[in-house]
Protein backbone atom coordinates (compact mmCIF):
# COMPACT_ATOMS: atom_id res chain seq x y z
CA UNK A 1 0.00 0.00 0.00
CA UNK A 2 2.87 2.43 0.70
CA UNK A 3 3.98 1.93 -2.89
CA UNK A 4 0.95 4.02 -3.94
CA UNK A 5 2.77 7.05 -2.55
CA UNK A 6 5.60 6.38 -5.01
CA UNK A 7 3.64 6.43 -8.28
CA UNK A 8 2.53 2.80 -8.18
CA UNK A 9 -1.12 3.83 -8.69
CA UNK A 10 -0.34 5.21 -12.15
CA UNK A 11 1.38 1.96 -13.11
CA UNK A 12 -1.64 -0.09 -11.99
CA UNK A 13 -4.00 2.20 -13.90
CA UNK A 14 -1.90 1.91 -17.06
CA UNK A 15 -1.76 -1.90 -16.88
CA UNK A 16 -5.49 -2.29 -16.22
CA UNK A 17 -6.35 0.05 -19.10
CA UNK A 18 -4.80 -2.54 -21.43
CA UNK A 19 -6.84 -5.46 -20.08
CA UNK A 20 -10.30 -6.56 -21.34
CA UNK A 21 -13.49 -5.46 -19.51
CA UNK A 22 -14.20 -9.07 -18.52
CA UNK A 23 -11.34 -10.07 -16.26
CA UNK A 24 -10.51 -11.32 -12.79
CA UNK A 25 -8.70 -8.77 -10.63
CA UNK A 26 -7.03 -9.65 -7.33
CA UNK A 27 -5.41 -7.07 -5.07
CA UNK A 28 -3.12 -8.01 -2.18
CA UNK A 29 -1.97 -5.68 0.60
CA UNK A 30 -0.58 -6.12 4.10
CA UNK A 31 -2.83 -3.27 5.28
CA UNK A 32 -6.11 -1.80 4.00
CA UNK A 33 -6.12 2.01 4.31
CA UNK A 34 -8.43 4.45 2.50
CA UNK A 35 -6.10 4.66 -0.53
CA UNK A 36 -6.44 0.92 -1.14
CA UNK A 37 -10.23 1.07 -0.74
CA UNK A 38 -10.40 3.85 -3.32
CA UNK A 39 -8.25 1.86 -5.74
CA UNK A 40 -10.40 -1.26 -5.26
CA UNK A 41 -13.64 0.66 -5.86
CA UNK A 42 -12.31 2.06 -9.14
CA UNK A 43 -10.89 -1.12 -10.66
CA UNK A 44 -13.11 -3.85 -9.19
CA UNK A 45 -16.85 -4.58 -9.24
CA UNK A 46 -18.43 -5.80 -5.98
CA UNK A 47 -15.22 -7.53 -4.85
CA UNK A 48 -15.14 -10.15 -2.12
CA UNK A 49 -12.75 -9.35 0.70
CA UNK A 50 -10.63 -12.06 2.34
CA UNK A 51 -8.76 -10.99 5.45
CA UNK A 52 -6.16 -13.05 7.29
CA UNK A 53 -5.78 -12.11 10.94
CA UNK A 54 -2.17 -11.08 11.47
CA UNK A 55 -1.79 -11.91 15.14
CA UNK A 56 1.26 -13.74 16.44
CA UNK A 57 1.46 -16.41 19.10
CA UNK A 58 3.21 -15.43 22.33
CA UNK A 59 4.83 -18.87 22.15
CA UNK A 60 6.71 -17.83 19.00
CA UNK A 61 7.29 -14.10 19.40
CA UNK A 62 8.03 -12.33 22.67
CA UNK A 63 7.17 -8.63 22.52
CA UNK A 64 8.67 -6.06 24.88
CA UNK A 65 7.95 -2.33 25.00
CA UNK A 66 10.33 0.24 26.50
CA UNK A 67 9.40 3.84 27.28
CA UNK A 68 12.22 6.17 26.29
CA UNK A 69 12.91 9.86 25.88
CA UNK A 70 13.55 10.97 22.28
CA UNK A 71 17.19 11.84 23.01
CA UNK A 72 18.02 8.35 24.32
CA UNK A 73 16.56 6.47 21.35
CA UNK A 74 19.91 5.60 19.74
CA UNK A 75 21.51 4.55 23.02
CA UNK A 76 18.45 2.40 23.71
CA UNK A 77 19.01 0.51 20.43
CA UNK A 78 22.61 -0.13 21.48
CA UNK A 79 21.50 -1.36 24.91
CA UNK A 80 19.02 -3.78 23.38
CA UNK A 81 21.64 -5.25 21.05
CA UNK A 82 24.30 -5.48 23.77
CA UNK A 83 21.88 -7.32 26.06
CA UNK A 84 20.28 -9.79 23.65
CA UNK A 85 23.21 -10.13 21.17
CA UNK A 86 21.10 -11.36 18.22
CA UNK A 87 22.88 -13.02 15.32
CA UNK A 88 20.44 -11.26 12.97
CA UNK A 89 18.18 -8.28 13.58
CA UNK A 90 16.05 -5.90 11.50
CA UNK A 91 15.70 -2.43 13.03
CA UNK A 92 12.73 -0.54 11.56
CA UNK A 93 12.81 3.24 11.14
CA UNK A 94 10.28 5.69 9.73
CA UNK A 95 12.57 7.81 7.51
CA UNK A 96 15.76 7.31 5.52
CA UNK A 97 17.39 9.99 7.71
CA UNK A 98 16.62 7.92 10.80
CA UNK A 99 18.01 4.85 9.03
CA UNK A 100 21.31 6.61 8.37
CA UNK A 101 21.52 8.02 11.90
CA UNK A 102 20.96 4.56 13.35
CA UNK A 103 23.56 2.92 11.08
CA UNK A 104 26.12 5.63 11.91
CA UNK A 105 25.47 5.30 15.64
CA UNK A 106 25.76 1.50 15.65
CA UNK A 107 28.87 1.53 13.48
CA UNK A 108 30.52 4.01 15.86
CA UNK A 109 29.73 1.59 18.71
CA UNK A 110 31.47 -1.27 16.90
CA UNK A 111 28.25 -3.01 15.80
CA UNK A 112 28.06 -4.27 12.22
CA UNK A 113 25.04 -2.58 10.59
CA UNK A 114 23.85 -1.70 7.08
CA UNK A 115 20.99 0.53 5.92
CA UNK A 116 18.16 -0.13 3.47
CA UNK A 117 15.94 2.68 2.18
CA UNK A 118 14.23 3.80 -1.00
CA UNK A 119 17.05 6.04 -2.25
CA UNK A 120 19.53 3.19 -2.70
CA UNK A 121 20.55 2.28 -6.23
CA UNK A 122 19.66 -1.31 -7.18
CA UNK A 123 23.35 -2.26 -7.11
CA UNK A 124 23.71 -0.99 -3.54
CA UNK A 125 20.44 -2.63 -2.49
CA UNK A 126 21.68 -5.98 -3.84
CA UNK A 127 24.87 -5.56 -1.82
CA UNK A 128 23.06 -4.74 1.42
CA UNK A 129 20.63 -7.65 1.10
CA UNK A 130 23.38 -10.10 0.17
CA UNK A 131 25.44 -9.12 3.22
CA UNK A 132 22.49 -9.54 5.56
CA UNK A 133 21.32 -12.81 4.01
CA UNK A 134 24.77 -14.40 4.24
CA UNK A 135 25.22 -13.32 7.88
CA UNK A 136 28.19 -11.01 7.29
CA UNK A 137 26.37 -8.14 8.95
CA UNK A 138 24.32 -8.42 12.13
CA UNK A 139 21.82 -5.57 11.84
CA UNK A 140 19.73 -4.43 8.88
CA UNK A 141 18.29 -0.96 9.50
CA UNK A 142 15.37 -0.36 7.14
CA UNK A 143 12.31 1.71 6.34
CA UNK A 144 9.01 -0.11 5.93
CA UNK A 145 8.83 0.58 2.19
CA UNK A 146 12.37 -0.66 1.53
CA UNK A 147 11.77 -3.82 3.56
CA UNK A 148 8.63 -4.82 1.62
CA UNK A 149 8.95 -8.21 0.01
CA UNK A 150 12.07 -9.26 1.92
CA UNK A 151 12.24 -12.98 2.60
CA UNK A 152 14.56 -13.34 5.58
CA UNK A 153 15.32 -16.74 7.08
CA UNK A 154 15.76 -17.27 10.82
CA UNK A 155 15.50 -13.67 12.00
CA UNK A 156 16.29 -13.53 15.73
CA UNK A 157 15.00 -10.05 16.51
CA UNK A 158 13.02 -7.07 15.30
CA UNK A 159 13.58 -3.62 16.83
CA UNK A 160 11.07 -0.84 16.28
CA UNK A 161 13.44 2.11 16.57
CA UNK A 162 10.33 4.26 16.24
CA UNK A 163 6.90 2.77 16.81
CA UNK A 164 4.93 2.31 13.58
CA UNK A 165 2.27 4.96 12.93
CA UNK A 166 -0.19 2.27 11.85
CA UNK A 167 -0.87 -0.60 14.25
CA UNK A 168 -1.28 -3.07 11.37
CA UNK A 169 2.19 -2.14 10.12
CA UNK A 170 3.48 -2.91 13.62
CA UNK A 171 2.00 -6.41 13.36
CA UNK A 172 3.59 -6.78 9.92
CA UNK A 173 7.01 -5.72 11.26
CA UNK A 174 6.85 -8.05 14.25
CA UNK A 175 5.88 -10.96 12.01
CA UNK A 176 9.31 -10.86 10.38
CA UNK A 177 10.68 -12.89 13.29
CA UNK A 178 9.42 -16.13 14.84
CA UNK A 179 8.67 -17.76 11.49
CA UNK A 180 8.62 -21.42 10.42
CA UNK A 181 8.25 -22.72 13.95
CA UNK A 182 11.18 -20.72 15.33
CA UNK A 183 11.04 -18.22 18.18
CA UNK A 184 11.90 -14.53 18.04
CA UNK A 185 11.78 -11.34 20.05
CA UNK A 186 10.36 -7.94 19.06
CA UNK A 187 11.50 -4.81 20.90
CA UNK A 188 9.59 -1.53 20.59
CA UNK A 189 10.98 1.83 21.75
CA UNK A 190 8.19 4.24 22.66
CA UNK A 191 8.66 7.98 23.25
CA UNK A 192 5.91 9.83 25.19
CA UNK A 193 4.58 11.36 21.96
CA UNK A 194 4.05 7.83 20.59
CA UNK A 195 1.96 6.58 23.52
CA UNK A 196 -1.24 6.71 21.44
CA UNK A 197 0.38 4.38 18.89
CA UNK A 198 1.11 1.86 21.64
CA UNK A 199 -2.52 2.09 22.78
CA UNK A 200 -3.71 1.40 19.22
CA UNK A 201 -1.48 -1.69 19.06
CA UNK A 202 -2.86 -2.90 22.38
CA UNK A 203 -6.42 -2.47 21.12
CA UNK A 204 -5.67 -4.32 17.89
CA UNK A 205 -3.90 -7.21 19.65
CA UNK A 206 -6.60 -7.34 22.35
CA UNK A 207 -4.00 -8.10 24.99
CA UNK A 208 -1.99 -5.90 27.42
CA UNK A 209 1.44 -4.83 26.21
CA UNK A 210 4.50 -6.20 27.99
CA UNK A 211 6.33 -3.11 29.33
CA UNK A 212 9.90 -3.31 30.66
CA UNK A 213 12.58 -0.90 31.92
CA UNK A 214 15.72 -0.04 29.95
CA UNK A 215 17.71 -0.28 33.19
CA UNK A 216 16.99 -4.02 33.20
CA UNK A 217 19.07 -4.44 30.04
CA UNK A 218 22.64 -5.33 30.98
CA UNK A 219 25.46 -5.89 28.46
CA UNK A 220 26.29 -9.57 28.03
CA UNK A 221 29.87 -10.77 27.76
CA UNK A 222 31.22 -11.91 24.42
CA UNK A 223 33.15 -8.98 22.94
CA UNK A 224 32.06 -6.81 19.99
CA UNK A 225 28.83 -7.73 18.20
CA UNK A 226 30.50 -8.79 14.97
CA UNK A 227 29.23 -11.42 12.52
CA UNK A 228 31.11 -14.65 11.88
CA UNK A 229 31.22 -14.12 8.12
CA UNK A 230 32.66 -11.51 5.74
CA UNK A 231 31.49 -10.81 2.20
CA UNK A 232 33.72 -10.76 -0.87
CA UNK A 233 32.35 -8.82 -3.84
CA UNK A 234 33.37 -10.06 -7.29
CA UNK A 235 33.15 -7.68 -10.25
CA UNK A 236 31.32 -10.11 -12.54
CA UNK A 237 27.90 -11.71 -12.48
CA UNK A 238 25.13 -13.47 -14.35
CA UNK A 239 25.69 -11.43 -17.53
CA UNK A 240 29.32 -12.62 -17.50
CA UNK A 241 28.20 -16.28 -17.25
CA UNK A 242 29.56 -16.58 -13.70
CA UNK A 243 27.87 -19.31 -11.66
CA UNK A 244 28.05 -20.21 -7.95
CA UNK A 245 30.05 -23.34 -8.78
CA UNK A 246 32.71 -21.23 -10.51
CA UNK A 247 33.23 -19.14 -7.38
CA UNK A 248 33.17 -22.12 -5.02
CA UNK A 249 35.62 -23.96 -7.25
CA UNK A 250 38.01 -21.01 -7.33
CA UNK A 251 37.96 -20.77 -3.54
CA UNK A 252 38.25 -24.45 -2.69
CA UNK A 253 40.49 -25.39 -5.60
CA UNK A 254 43.27 -23.02 -6.54
CA UNK A 255 42.79 -20.78 -3.48
CA UNK A 256 42.82 -23.77 -1.11
CA UNK A 257 39.98 -22.59 1.16
CA UNK A 258 38.07 -25.43 2.88
CA UNK A 259 34.48 -25.63 1.64
CA UNK A 260 33.18 -25.60 5.22
CA UNK A 261 34.48 -22.03 5.55
CA UNK A 262 32.51 -20.77 2.55
CA UNK A 263 28.95 -19.53 3.05
CA UNK A 264 26.18 -18.30 0.76
CA UNK A 265 26.93 -17.26 -2.81
CA UNK A 266 24.63 -14.74 -4.50
CA UNK A 267 24.85 -13.94 -8.22
CA UNK A 268 23.42 -10.72 -9.68
CA UNK A 269 23.63 -9.36 -13.23
CA UNK A 270 27.00 -7.61 -12.97
CA UNK A 271 28.38 -8.63 -9.57
CA UNK A 272 28.53 -11.60 -7.24
CA UNK A 273 28.87 -11.98 -3.48
CA UNK A 274 30.34 -14.84 -1.49
CA UNK A 275 30.50 -15.17 2.29
CA UNK A 276 33.61 -16.61 3.92
CA UNK A 277 34.51 -16.96 7.59
CA UNK A 278 35.80 -13.66 8.94
CA UNK A 279 39.14 -15.11 10.02
CA UNK A 280 40.12 -16.15 6.48
CA UNK A 281 38.58 -13.26 4.55
CA UNK A 282 41.86 -11.49 3.76
CA UNK A 283 43.49 -14.77 2.76
CA UNK A 284 40.58 -15.60 0.45
CA UNK A 285 40.66 -12.09 -1.03
CA UNK A 286 44.37 -12.28 -1.78
CA UNK A 287 44.14 -15.71 -3.39
CA UNK A 288 41.15 -14.79 -5.55
CA UNK A 289 42.81 -11.60 -6.74
CA UNK A 290 46.02 -13.51 -7.52
CA UNK A 291 44.16 -16.36 -9.23
CA UNK A 292 41.36 -16.73 -11.74
CA UNK A 293 37.62 -17.38 -11.72
CA UNK A 294 36.37 -19.31 -14.75
CA UNK A 295 39.70 -18.70 -16.45
CA UNK A 296 39.60 -14.93 -15.97
CA UNK A 297 41.25 -12.50 -13.59
CA UNK A 298 38.47 -10.59 -11.84
CA UNK A 299 38.56 -7.75 -9.34
CA UNK A 300 37.55 -8.88 -5.85
CA UNK A 301 37.11 -6.73 -2.73
CA UNK A 302 35.97 -7.14 0.88
CA UNK A 303 32.80 -5.28 1.87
Amino acid sequence: DRMLDMGFYDAIEDIISKTPPRRQTLLFSATYPVSIKQLASKFMRAPQQVKAEAFHSDDQIEQRFYEISPEERMDAVTKVLAHFRPASCVAFCFTKQQVQETVDHLTAKGISAVGLHGDLEQRDRDQVLAMFANRSTSVLVATDVAARGLDIDSLDMVINVELARDSEIHIHRVGRTGRAGETGIAISLVAPSEAHRAQAIEQLQKTPLNWDQLDNLKPQSGGPLLPQMSTLCIAAGRKDKVRPGDILGALTGEAGIPGAQVGKIAIFDFQAFVAVERGIAKQALQRLNDGKIKGRSLRVRIL
